[in-house]
């Protein structure tokens, strides 16, 4: 993970944002509190200040230290030194990193790029995540848990809203598992994008589009929200696209990566086994498949059709824009891969090649 400490344990973001996703997911306890003659109220009160303390418990700021070459500490040394002291506790690292520059040119981060090469390295002194980006990850996987929780209750609420549950529960599933499965499979390649809330402009509108047409016609036509069957049919491409994606992102491990990379490293493999050898794009067809669910799920009409060719346009230009590089990496094997692989995406057969 960028910015992470040079000595932080392996597994320790997917550990962490687990743990902080079941801490959100457990508002699923709330009704038991009611139901142990609390008050809606006192009980929700509890409940977040309970959440509070147990994040507080669970994520402890690290405080930044400099240990010098040699053991002793030049100019940078006793500088960032002072600037730890001084502010170390209440800044993330790339700011300590900042002022640290200002202070003395040779001092640098671990976990970092450096700075400038120099003796000075700031680090946790207990070897913990980096302390910006290990909050803001476990700030994004609670809150993910805590929709996933208040979608499973809504799910099994006898109200016109309980498929909109369903919804809830898939969607911040799959953002948290997108980061989850990157930690896990590649975490070099590890970001707070991982979990993919940031996608795009396009994307956040989609989103509440769909939230915007579910309300409007669940009060005016209350009716057209309780088609059982196609809602459920829904749930099963939902599962189905969120299955194939993962499976894809285990199977390619760390050849996968959520930006199309336009440079070969030394690791890159043509991974053509598991579901690559059904697909060319499996995790571009699970993603297809899952996002048209959502819509299928929640009986949207409008945005089940405007998904549909939306994400069929966005992928058909992705997938050229991918084999144009995969070409590049790999030439004729990826060819002879080609042909005998399809995309697995309706009507897209990906990048034209003249011979």
């Amino acid at each position: 993970m960028a910015g992470c400490a040079a000595r932080a344990p392996p597994g320790s973001e997917a550990r962490l944002s687990l743990a902080t996703f079941l801490l959100g997911a457990s508002v699923l306890a709330l009704p038991l509190l009611t139901r142990a003659g609390l008050q809606g109220r006192t009980g929700l009160a509890l409940y977040v200040a309970g959440l509070n303390a147990l994040l507080l418990l669970l994520y402890r700021p690290p405080r930044y230290q400099v240990q010098a070459g040699g053991g002793r500490r030049g100019p940078a040394g006793r500088a960032a030194v002072r600037l730890a002291r001084r502010v170390g506790t209440f800044l993330p690292g790339p700011a300590v990193a900042s002022h640290a520059r200002a202070l003395h040119p040779r001092v640098q981060v671990a976990g970092g790029d450096p700075l400038s090469p120099g003796s000075g390295a700031l680090h946790p002194r207990s070897g913990l995540l980096n302390c910006s980006l290990c909050s803001s990850a476990a700030i994004r996987a609670c809150f993910l848990g805590f929709v996933f929780g208040c979608g499973t209750l809504l799910s099994f609420s006898q109200s016109s809203w309980s498929h909109f549950g369903w919804y809830m529960c898939s969607l911040s599933l799959f953002h948290y598992s997108e980061y989850l499965v990157t930690a896990v499979n590649n975490p070099k390649s590890l970001s707070l994008d991982s979990f993919l809330l940031n996608h795009s402009l396009e994307y956040t509108v989609a989103a509440l589009s769909s939230w915007l047409e579910f309300t409007l016609e669940n009060i005016f036509w209350p009716e057209l929200k309780q088609i059982t069957w196609l809602s459920v049919t829904g749930l099963l491409m939902v599962v189905f696209g969120e299955c194939l994606r993962k499976a894809a992102m285990f199977t390619a491990g760390s050849n996968f990566n959520h930006v199309v990379q336009n440079e070969k490293s030394d690791t890159h493999t043509l991974v053509t086994s598991g579901v690559y050898a059904w697909f060319r794009h499996p995790s571009y067809v699970g993603w297809f498949y899952w996002s048209i669910g959502t819509q299928v799920m929640l009986c949207n009409p409008i945005c089940g059709v405007s998904y549909a060719l939306t994400v069929w346009r966005f992928f058909r230009d992705r997938t050229e824009e991918e084999e144009i590089s995969l070409i590049h990496f790999f030439g004729e094997e990826y060819l002879e891969y080609k042909k005998r692989v399809p995309t697995g995406l309706p009507f897209i057969k990906g990048v034209k090649v003249d011979l």
